[in-house]
């Protein structure tokens, strides 16, 4: 059970598959999201957040069923650790699919995912029957916002704002290279 109401997560799918911005309660900070097949709502989201699209975004899931039409899997060795991490505060970065658009995966080969373990954000995934674009609502280089209120001053322009706890980590995500292993945000 989430903490918000079944009409609230219809209203905030309509927002987004009307190519809406969104913001919504994740892991630690409050994040932004839109429809990562709509160039139009992601190019907003680039906008609103001063952020180059050449550093690529987050998309997040509810299940990696959702994240795998974006990523080509890596070995079934390479795989273990992104699997057996997930649903959870681990972002990886999986070889993107041939088929991902710049605006997505930024100046890079690889994808940044999640599948989360988040309770409203990942009911906002199934409502919205895929990924989201997740980035931290906040201007590019501030701190992310931790309250809704937060979230109107740091962020005008959002369409939406879906109230909810935030998770209980203290930061963002990590994001690891399943590749290599590599630790790029701790």
């Amino acid at each position: 059970m989430t903490a918000v109401q079944a009409w609230q997560l219809r209203e905030a799918a309509r927002c987004i598959r009307g190519g809406g911005l969104l913001a919504y309660p994740t892991e630690a900070v409050y994040g932004l999201g839109c429809d990562p097949r709509n160039r139009a709502a992601v190019g907003r989201l680039l906008a609103l957040k001063g952020r180059p699209a050449s550093k690529g975004l987050i998309l997040i899931g509810a299940d990696f069923e959702q994240l795998r039409p974006f990523v080509r899997p890596l070995t079934p060795d390479q795989m273990a650790p992104v699997l057996a991490s997930w649903p959870g505060p681990s972002t990886w970065l999986l070889p993107a699919a041939d088929r991902v658009p710049g605006w997505l995966r930024g100046a890079h080969r690889a994808l940044a995912v999640r599948v989360t373990a988040h309770p409203v954000a990942a009911a906002l995934c199934r409502a919205c029957a895929g990924p989201l674009v997740s980035t931290s609502a906040n201007s590019s280089g501030r701190r992310p916002a931790r309250t809704p209120l937060q979230v109107r001053l740091r962020c005008p322009g959002m369409d939406l704002i879906l109230h909810g706890p935030l998770g209980s980590a203290a930061r963002p995500t990590i994001i690891r290279d399943a590749a290599t292993g590599r630790v790029l945000r701790a």
